[in-house]
Parts: C-alpha cells; sequence; structure tokens
C-alpha cells in the first residue's frame, strides 16, 4: 500500500478556513496618510498599529498569519483591520466605535494625606 502526501496550496489553506485569499488594496490617498501618520512620532501606539497593519498588508500582500506574527497581533486583529476598513473606510479602520453605556467615571487622585 502506497500512502502520498500531499501539501495544499495556499489558496486550498485559505478555502479550508472559511476565507478567501483575496488581494488588499488601499488608496492612493489613505497611503499616503498613514506613512504620515507613522512618521509623525506622536501617534498612540494603538492606531500606529493599525496604520502598520494596514500598509503591510497592502504593499507586501502578506498572509495574515505571517503579518500577525510581525505585528505581534492576533490573525483575527489583523481581518478585523482590514475589513473594517474595506466596509467603512480609513478612520473606521484607525479608531475605534463609541462604545454603548456609561462612561467610564474616575474618581480624584488620592493621596496619602487624605
Amino acid at each position: 500500500m502506497i500512502v502520498l502526501l500531499l501539501k495544499p496550496s495556499n489558496q486550498e489553506i485559505h478555502a479550508m478556513r472559511g476565507r478567501p485569499a483575496d488581494k488588499f488594496e488601499l488608496k492612493r490617498k489613505d497611503r499616503v496618510f498613514l506613512r504620515e501618520l507613522l512618521h509623525q512620532g506622536e501617534t498612540p501606539l494603538r492606531i500606529a498599529r493599525r496604520a502598520q497593519i494596514l500598509l503591510d498588508r497592502a504593499e507586501t500582500q502578506q498572509q495574515v498569519t505571517r503579518l500577525a506574527e510581525k505585528v505581534g497581533q492576533n490573525a483575527s486583529t489583523i481581518w478585523r483591520v482590514c475589513e473594517r476598513y474595506r466596509q467603512f473606510g480609513l478612520q473606521a479602520a484607525l479608531h475605534d466605535a463609541p462604545r454603548s453605556g456609561h462612561p467610564r467615571a474616575f474618581s480624584p487622585r488620592r493621596t496619602q494625606s487624605d
């Protein structure tokens, strides 16, 4: 009896996971904006990570799992950021939507003399 072990192609792997292998593209003006945002040096870390995810995904067409390892995020985060960009645009991909419910309230900081 002969058993052949075949390695599936990348396209077959993506199909098996239920997500199609597709090309991710950024609009030119969005690409320019993201590069400027990253070079400012004052961008909050959360936004900078999302900007880097979008740029890397569009420029290198990296697989989501490899990109996730590179930027230190979960693959589902990569998918979520890219899907927000596709569906709702750049600002939705970079910033969190307002949360429902009562906003957090912080009391004044207590000191030892209190």
